[in-house]
């Protein structure tokens, strides 16, 4: 049996999370209970694994924190808006939540934890990587890219048994050849910003992961980055209310 086909299975569910937030949830079965993925919306998450709550980019405008369950550990990707929401995060915050931000994310919020490319952490059992997120192709109309290397994050989270990628704001760049056994990947897709469909699908078979979410894909049709794919089984691309 390949070796992914043993370290995940995949039961489907949908669930309301609380009064006025009604979202997709996805639910994996891994090592050592579920893991709970819910979908607020354009980059925000939630996974929920062992009495954990772990938010990654909170925005405001996609939901309303005072009703979602209190987080423990909070990441953001980079500094823009649609990423970097204080108010969201007070919102969430309790006395003993943890923050792991990049260090543009200004003002930096009380107790909070910068992490660059390459650094690591870990949290509640959760290997946490800061790995690279930027453009290579799409730039301002001053020439700077949107998102400028070194600026911003992707993270991979490995839980027992499920690696999980999350990209961030960033293209195909070369850095991706370099991810390992990645079981879940959370790719963007919107121009000028971060990818088309065809560099996302281009991403994906680079990265290879078993199952692949687009996210942040605002006006980009993810029915698109399906039909890319169709010819790679072995990646089934679900699509969420993610945009």
């Amino acid at each position: 049996m390949p070796k992914k086909a043993v370290r995940m299975i995949f039961l489907a569910a949908a669930l309301t999370l609380a009064a006025g937030n009604d979202f997709e949830t996805d639910v994996f079965k891994i090592a050592s209970g579920d893991l709970r993925i819910t979908f607020i919306g354009h980059a925000s998450l939630l996974f929920q694994y062992a009495g954990k709550a772990i938010y990654v980019d909170p925005d405001g405008r996609r939901a309303d924190f005072a009703l979602m369950p209190k987080a423990d550990l909070v990441i953001v990707t980079h500094q823009h808006g649609d990423h970097f929401d204080p108010q969201a995060i007070a919102a969430l915050r309790h006395e003993s939540t943890r923050l792991f931000l990049t260090d543009l994310c200004r003002p930096l919020p009380a107790g909070a934890r910068t992490l660059k490319n390459g650094d690591r952490a870990e949290f509640a059992g959760v290997a946490i990587e800061a790995v690279p997120a930027y453009n290579l192709v799409h730039l301002r109309p001053d020439g700077t890219p949107y998102h400028p290397r070194g600026q911003g994050n992707g993270y991979v989270l490995t839980f027992p048994g499920l690696r999980v990628y999350l990209a961030g704001d960033t293209e195909n760049i070369p850095e991706m050849a370099e991810l390992q056994d990645i079981d879940v990947a959370f790719l963007p897709m919107n121009v000028p910003y971060t990818m088309t469909p065809e560099m996302t699908a281009k991403a994906a078979r680079t990265i290879r992961p078993r199952v692949l979410y687009p996210y942040h894909f605002s006006e980009s049709d993810p029915q698109r980055l399906v039909e890319l794919l169709r010819d790679e089984p072995a990646i089934e691309v679900r699509v969420r209310r993610m945009r």
